[in-house]
């Protein structure tokens, strides 16, 4: 499962329509684009009269387009829920399939097969295949841009188009009136003067125009409509050329984005914690005052990247501690893995998935959690991407009513994960006691605070043996090498509308860490180290515990940031 959903990731990538991607991409796309044009030009050739030897090699030309399209355009079908999230499942494919680009993908594809049952005319066939021509338009930027244009000012065009079409009504039927008592053979009814105003703006095609108005009346409504059809073409035209000229500045404003969402990454370059772990890792965060600094990046382009990014977070880490500490604020930047909808999810194919439910309101502690998940090879699921900032849907506790589309896959990417005999799911979140809190490791499986029992039917875990064990190894290991004690639902229990309750897993606990930890404490990663290396050994100890490499030795040239490790 997990390569097919990785070659599924890598197709989606492939078709992003984007000839600027990674070189390999582009190959694929340039021949895509190759057999647009051979498709094209053998229709053109199918025109002439050829000597039948020819037309063989036009015929097998065309049936081997007609495959490689069909793999292709197939292979479209199936990523296309991971390039919108509304295309997802059978009706959302549908719905993709009847999109400007996927009718002109099947109608140009299909028809190939539908022709082998149905006989369809000649005619029918060719123009279909030409269609493909029209493919083409979704690599060219200049189109893109024109598409822009013309939605930005859809709702204008719309005003002034509902606007021409009341006045011409309106002179149609005064047209009417007049006429009627001149040429009443003519204009016996309002449709024919309705008719020979529209016809006007088309060039009269249907020869409506040739029964003009014959009265003053009727000769000055046709004058008006005739400046209206100087305006039909005038307006639009007005409104596109300046949704094109915002477009192009958009267009702009979007590649200085990138630009900058590089930069600020690449200041997240491996550190190495020599004096712990001896491991390079990506640095926890970046304040905001460090990179308007060092990168020359203005405070309010600083502040739209970030809004803009989808690696990146904005987070004043005084939110993570307890007032009566009386932190200081200070405003950072935090790099977090994205390839999901909702934020970031990897199989490893472990029976142990670490879950952050909070990333969005806590990006620190997705990244203490996805490095315990990195150090251990264990699966690892995050929320990132708040889809409505105004009303934040929790991930931890949820609403009877959530109303986040990313929700659904977010609880069932991790059944999937969980679906191991023995499966351990372990969501770990910030705690932010006071500093004189007696313990700063709480573990929560009980519906009631202060119930350390095993006995609550309300608690998601089963193996309590290994639970026990578990417990008993963190206890001696952070209380013997760190001086920070564990405790079982002293301070936190675990309610009914807890994320636990809503997916499929044998064994579920939640791991609450005083936050102060990995933001004050300098042995952050070798905690985080720790915590992996004591899940596995009790959960599963029967995976080889690998280092991963880029964290053993920099890998110099591809150590920037989150997007550089390797899952």
């Amino acid at each position: 499962m997990n390569r097919v959903l990785k070659f599924k990731r890598q197709l989606a990538k492939v078709f992003d329509n984007d000839l600027r991607t990674k070189q390999w991409h582009n190959y694929l796309d340039y021949a895509i684009i190759g057999l647009i044009a051979i498709s094209t030009l053998t229709v053109f050739a199918s025109t002439f009269a050829l000597p039948p030897s020819c037309e063989r090699i036009l015929s097998a030309i065309d049936i081997v387009t007609a495959i490689t399209f069909t793999v292709e355009v197939t292979l479209r079908i199936w990523v296309a829920d991971l390039i919108s999230p509304k295309y997802a499942g059978f009706w959302g494919r549908v719905k993709y399939c009847f999109t400007f680009y996927g009718l002109i993908d099947v109608l140009s594809t299909y028809s190939f097969y539908v022709s082998m049952f149905i006989s369809l005319p000649y005619s029918v066939l060719k123009a279909l295949r030409v269609l493909r021509l029209l493919r083409v338009f979704r690599y060219m930027h200049s189109f893109r841009l024109l598409q822009t244009a013309i939605s930005s000012k859809s709702r204008e065009l719309w005003v002034s188009l509902q606007f021409l079409i009341i006045v011409t009504l309106m002179l149609s039927f005064v047209l009417f009136f007049y006429e009627h008592n001149a040429q009443p053979d003519v204009y016996d009814n309002g449709f024919k003067s309705v008719v020979w105003a529209f016809a006007q703006y088309i060039g009269d095609p249907g020869g409506f125009a040739d029964t003009p108005p014959i009265t003053l009346v009727g000769r000055l409504v046709a004058s008006v409509i005739g400046v209206l059809g100087i305006a039909i073409f005038a307006v639009p035209a007005g409104l596109v050329g300046a949704g094109f000229s915002e477009a192009m500045e958009d267009e702009k404003q979007n590649e200085k984005i990138k630009d900058n969402i590089t930069r600020i990454v690449h200041s997240f370059k491996f550190v190495h914690d020599q004096h712990y772990t001896g491991l390079f890792a990506v640095p926890r965060y970046k304040e905001v005052n460090s990179i308007i600094t060092r990168k020359f990046i203005p405070y309010d382009d600083v502040l739209e990247t970030i809004k803009e990014s989808e690696c990146l977070h904005l987070y004043d880490i005084v939110n993570s501690i307890n007032t009566a500490d009386k932190p200081e604020s200070k405003v950072v930047v935090v790099n977090y893995k994205h390839n999901t909808p909702y934020g970031c999810c990897i199989d490893r194919g472990s029976k142990v998935t670490i879950v952050c439910t909070s990333g969005t309101s806590e990006p620190l502690t997705s990244w203490f959690a996805y490095h315990v998940a990195k150090l251990g090879g264990f699966n690892y699921v995050s929320k990132e991407v708040e889809t409505d900032i105004d009303n934040p849907t929790s991930y931890y506790n949820i609403p009877v009513n959530a109303g986040c589309p990313n929700l659904k896959l977010f609880l069932d990417d991790i059944s999937r994960l969980a679906a191991h005999e023995g499966s351990w799911v372990i969501p770990i979140l910030e705690a932010t006691g006071p500093r004189n809190r007696p313990s700063q490791f709480h573990f929560c499986y009980n519906s009631n605070k202060g119930d350390s029992s095993y006995n609550d039917p309300m608690s998601l875990v089963k193996d309590y043996s290994s639970f026990d064990a578990l417990y008993a190894d963190l206890e001696q290991t952070l209380a013997g090498k760190y001086d920070y004690k564990c405790d079982k639902n002293e301070f936190y229990a675990i309610g009914k509308a807890n994320v636990g309750h809503h997916f499929v897993a044998e064994n579920i606990f939640t791991l609450r860490v005083e936050a102060f930890i990995w933001i004050y404490d300098c042995r952050y990663l070798a905690i985080a180290k720790d915590l992996a290396e004591a899940f596995h050994k009790v959960l599963e100890p029967e995976r080889e515990l690998v280092t991963p490499p880029e964290m053993l030795v920099r890998p110099e040239g591809k150590d920037f940031g989150m997007q550089d490790y390797v899952d």
